[in-house]
């Protein structure tokens, strides 16, 4: 075993996507060591649109203020003027319109929701990474390095890792940030758990990015620069600017009854189906005329992307041990509220807080060993961990099949009433996007002072940084 620096944490973490470097930097940042393991040849992400509300780049500065510079570097505000942006998320009645009305009725305002100044900025995944990876040092990351397992070779070893290459690595700690087919989920609840996989919501999305000057030509600059959701009975479909107003991110989502099969029996198999135009106009047909428009502007091939959550089977911990996950490997959401990766970014706030405060915890201890060992401390970080996230996280995956339903006109509380459905999408959103960071804070920061009160003084500075950040922002 290699010899471990006095106080010092030696962090791995498992998947190199948008959760994980996050993490990596805000562990970077707070002077832990850490590597990312990826399986893939170099960082990579799926997927076409994200967005970030206000609440969520908060976390991100508290993380480390590098990731918001990432943020601002490719977001695109919603909007079309530059210099003020839309702060108002609107619905639309994409499947009501009277072909005899002279004025015209078609995608009739429902509602407008107010997401704070700057509440809703788009960024293409792909180009998010990459300002993310500028940030992260050539040394903290290995590529080719498929996961198998972990081996805990007991309280005064550290972890060993080994990979598909025949390689290993030793951490202190593993943290699972491998997306929703993790392995590292599966580490912990045990691979015949069902739990340990996600599960086909019977929803598909069909996404693409479509150049935005077609999109202005066809609809008009306002509705081609600002979001939009077009509701209606069983589907519905959204878009927003990303890529600088470059480009327009639209997806659609409909009813898929027939069960998506899966791959091997140990996890997901391939999430994506080549579908065609023609299989969402058939999809949307007897749509008002701009939902029509909008699915002619698609290209005539494209992928429909399966919709897989947690909710079936939600996992009863996010930790076993020293090994833990985060983002969608914890508790991968359907995409409706739009606040996965927010979401994640949160879990990183809290890890990135917690072993700070185990990392001075051991370097307080350093003079006495007997008070406190690497294990033990890791191990009480991880229990804060799983003792304040998974309710907020655990809500997400419910609210998010449930505001579906919201869209879609199927919820029994609201059916088609749209001041019921707008005022439930108000407070739901409002939950996800007034999220109490500094409660949380607090939350950890009592936590860890229960258990070890030597280290109160060290874990107020986190309270200090947070009203710092809100001076900042």
């Amino acid at each position: 075993m290699a010899a471990r620096t006095t106080g010092q944490l030696q962090v791995a973490i498992v998947g190199g996507g948008i959760v994980g470097l996050i993490t990596a930097l805000g562990l970077l940042k707070r002077n832990i060591p850490v590597k990312v393991y990826e399986q893939a040849s170099t960082f990579r992400e799926i997927g076409a649109g994200v967005a970030f509300t206000a609440n969520a780049l908060k976390c991100m500065a508290l993380v480390d203020p590098d990731v918001v510079n990432a943020v601002n570097a490719i977001a695109t505000k919603n909007g079309q003027d530059d210099a003020e942006s839309n702060d108002n998320l609107r619905y639309h009645d994409g499947y009501n319109w009277d072909p005899n009305d002279p004025e015209g009725s078609d995608d009739k305002l429902l509602g407008l929701l107010y997401t704070g100044y700057k509440g809703f900025q788009g960024c293409h995944r792909a180009a998010f990474l990459d300002e993310l990876v500028k940030y992260v040092p050539s040394h903290a990351v290995e590529f080719r390095k498929r996961y198998v397992e972990c081996e805990d070779r007991g309280r005064n070893e550290r972890l060993l890792l080994h990979f598909s290459d025949g390689t290993s690595a030793e951490a202190d700690l593993v943290i699972g940030c491998d997306g929703i087919k993790s392995k590292i989920r599966q580490l912990i609840l045990g691979p015949e758990n069902p739990a340990s996989y996600p599960h086909f919501t019977h929803k598909v999305a069909y996404r693409a990015l479509i150049p935005m000057e077609q999109v202005e030509a066809a609809l008009g600059p306002f509705k081609a620069y600002n979001q939009h959701m077009h509701t209606g009975p069983r589907a519905h479909m959204l878009h927003f600017p990303v890529a600088g107003g470059k480009l327009f991110n639209l997806v659609a989502f409909v009813v898929e009854p027939e069960d998506w099969p899966l791959g091997d029996p140990n996890g997901v198999g391939n999430m994506t189906r080549p579908a065609t135009r023609a299989d969402v106009a058939a999809a949307f047909k007897g749509w008002g005329p701009t939902v029509t428009k909008l699915v002619e502007l698609l290209p005539e091939t494209l992928d429909k992307w399966a919709i897989f959550d947690c909710y079936d089977y939600p996992a009863p911990t996010f930790v076993r041990g020293r090994v833990c996950v985060a983002g969608d490997a914890a508790h991968a959401a359907a995409p409706h509220h739009g606040a996965g990766a927010g979401i994640g970014v949160e879990d990183a706030l809290a890890l990135c807080t917690l072993l700070e405060h185990a990392a001075n915890t051991l370097a307080l201890s350093s003079q006495d060993p007997g008070a406190a060992d690497a294990a033990g401390v890791v191990e009480a970080a991880l229990q804060i961990y799983d003792q304040v996230r998974p309710p907020r996280s655990e809500w997400l995956v419910t609210s998010s099949r449930e505001v579906c339903d919201i869209y879609e006109w199927v919820h029994p509380e609201t059916g088609e009433d749209w001041e019921k459905c707008l005022a439930q999408i108000r407070m739901r959103s409002n939950r996800l996007w007034y999220f109490d960071i500094e409660g949380m804070l607090k939350e950890l920061r009592d936590g860890w002072e229960s258990r070890f009160p030597v280290d109160a003084s060290v874990a107020k500075m986190t309270i200090v940084g947070y009203h710092k950040v809100e001076e900042e922002m």
